[in-house]
């Protein structure tokens, strides 16, 4: 990516056949199917690419048990079906995670339920994964376990990626079969034009703002994509429609591996109100997710973790392993995601709302809503398909099963000097790229940083050819130091202040003003949230 060039291609005042606005998996899926179908893609992120909830997601490319649960078969097999294909495709990225599921006396589902959903779940997917284990195998995979009344537990198979790597990885496949892209690029107002017949008017564009100088320009396309997540209903707006999502928020935790160490993901149900979470083992740490609630914060500041979530995620952890004594203490870092829910209108608990996502065609302005992360390429597709009533060339596209490019043979023997754990992870999450990277290298940025297996060249990597903007675009987005670390990487801020500012040519002004900038997103969204007396004390709500 380079930032300069694409934003001069998209100011040339040339027309281009498909605007996507939003730059998380969504669009991201649009644009490279869009360009591999020949059209001319531009896409634009008011943020960072993958800053809203294609970061912030629970991690996992899965088919959705919990969605099988609620009755919608279709959604599981499309997402299965998906899963697999990214497991095919996207190798070392998208990684195999088993769960397992502890029975015990007396509790529901029991053992005969589970075996008869996770039959069916695995006939949806083509193969036979389930395997019954006795209790001694079950807290041999999670040791902390509580072994009361454990009978033994059901696993099967899924999967889990780095998500927002996920989403650079398309958008460098995109931009390597043309499409342009910018981040810290907001959609000011669309522009419409009287149709043709007269009926009414059609989106051709957008009033485009750049908010790191403040410059504005206008773009013009024959179709605009509105794959902005949960933000959709504000362009929608816009033309005087209605909204249609329900905003629902999930928070996580993420605590040292040490801590509480698992060679598999486990899935709980809440002594509480019986809902699913799960702690799973994620970038050498271990991740424990997730809430599900109806989020009324203005959607224009960063989600943050509730007091209440922190505790309810808690509990769950207390009551599955309490001989670990688990404690606030332990928790490494938080995220809250706000999921983009179609709303069924129904009055319904938030658990309970259908995941379809929804495309549809608004004066030209197509719509993509409510999807995950798994179906990305499916629901890309469909929107193509609506799409091409715009740009023909979208209609006449053969059709393509890949997902993204297979890896040159000659990037293994490049990495050849490289520790084979570094070597696999570059070729999963920079494929082609991976030998530039490198090249990028100075002498001691092979070396890896704590227990996360980033290495240092990975940061000047990002800051010369990832558009990076500001300091959370490089630790939590393009790296996960943000999450990985305490303090989202505070330790390291005397090694990345003279890369930053050589790479980004910061001068010591700006950094500090980023720094600071970064330590207060890091404690509002990212950080336990206060208790009730430390918030009052604040004069913020707990």
């Amino acid at each position: 990516m380079n930032r300069t060039e694409d934003l001069a291609a998209l100011r040339s005042g040339d027309p281009w056949d498909l605007l996507v606005v939003g730059g998380g998996i969504a669009g991201a899926g649009v644009a490279l199917e869009a360009a591999r179908a020949g059209a001319k893609v531009a896409l634009v992120e008011a943020r960072d690419f993958a800053g809203g909830t294609s970061s912030r997601s629970s991690k996992l490319v899965h088919g959705g048990l919990r969605y099988l649960g609620q009755g919608r078969i279709g959604l599981t097999r499309e997402s299965l079906h998906e899963r697999d294909a990214l497991l095919a495709q996207a190798g070392g990225l998208v990684r195999p995670l088993r769960f397992v599921l502890p029975v015990r006396q007396g509790a529901k589902p029991g053992r005969r339920k589970l075996a008869l959903g996770l039959g069916l779940y695995d006939a949806l997917a083509g193969q036979r994964t389930r395997r019954w284990h006795d209790a001694a195998g079950v807290l041999g995979q999670a040791p902390g376990l509580d072994a009361h009344e454990l009978l033994g537990g059901w696993s099967y198979l899924d999967a889990q990626a780095d998500d927002a790597r996920l989403v650079l990885r398309v958008l460098a496949e995109a931009r390597r079969l043309g499409a342009r892209m910018l981040n810290h690029l907001r959609v000011d107002a669309l522009l419409c034009a009287d149709r043709p017949t007269g009926s009414g008017s059609l989106v051709q564009g957008a009033r485009l703002v750049d908010t790191v100088s403040g410059e504005g320009f206008d773009l013009h396309a024959r179709c605009v994509v509105n794959a902005t997540g949960v933000w959709a209903d504000v362009l929608r707006g816009q033309l005087g429609h209605a909204p249609m999502l329900r905003p629902l928020r999930g928070s996580h935790l993420l605590l040292p591996d040490w801590r509480l160490p698992l060679s598999q993901a486990v899935g709980l149900f809440h002594p509480l109100d019986q809902r699913p979470v799960f702690a799973l083992p994620w970038e050498g740490a271990t991740l424990v997710g997730t809430t599900d609630l109806d989020h009324h914060d203005d959607l224009a500041h960063e989600p943050g973790i509730t007091r209440a979530e922190l505790d309810y995620l808690m509990q769950a952890l207390r009551h599955a392993f309490p001989a670990l004594a688990l404690a606030e203490a332990d928790v490494r870092s938080t995220w809250s995601g706000v999921r983009p829910v179609v709303g069924s209108g129904r009055d319904v608990a938030p658990s309970s709302e259908p995941r379809e996502h929804l495309v549809l065609d608004e004066q030209g302005l197509v719509t993509v809503t409510g999807g995950k992360l798994t179906t990305f390429r499916s629901t890309a597709r469909q929107v193509l398909r609506c799409a091409a009533r715009h740009v023909p060339v979208l209609a006449t596209a053969p059709p393509d099963d890949t997902v993204l490019a297979p890896t040159s043979a000659a990037t293994p023997v490049a990495l050849a000097p490289l520790p084979p754990a570094l070597r696999e992870r570059w070729i999963a999450r920079f494929g082609d790229l991976a030998p530039a990277l490198l090249q990028t290298a100075r002498p001691g940025e092979l070396r890896t940083i704590a227990n996360t297996g980033i290495a240092w060249a990975e940061l000047r990597w990002a800051c010369r050819h990832e558009a990076v903007v500001h300091l959370d675009d490089l630790l939590l987005r393009r790296t996960r130091l943000g999450l990985l670390l305490r303090d989202g990487a505070a330790e390291l801020a005397a090694q990345l202040q003279p890369l930053v500012q050589q790479e980004l040519g910061w001068p010591d002004e700006q950094w500090q003003r980023e720094w600071t900038r970064y330590q207060a997103l890091i404690a509002r969204c990212y950080a336990l949230p206060p208790r009730a007396a430390d918030a009052a004390a604040l004069g913020k709500p707990a």
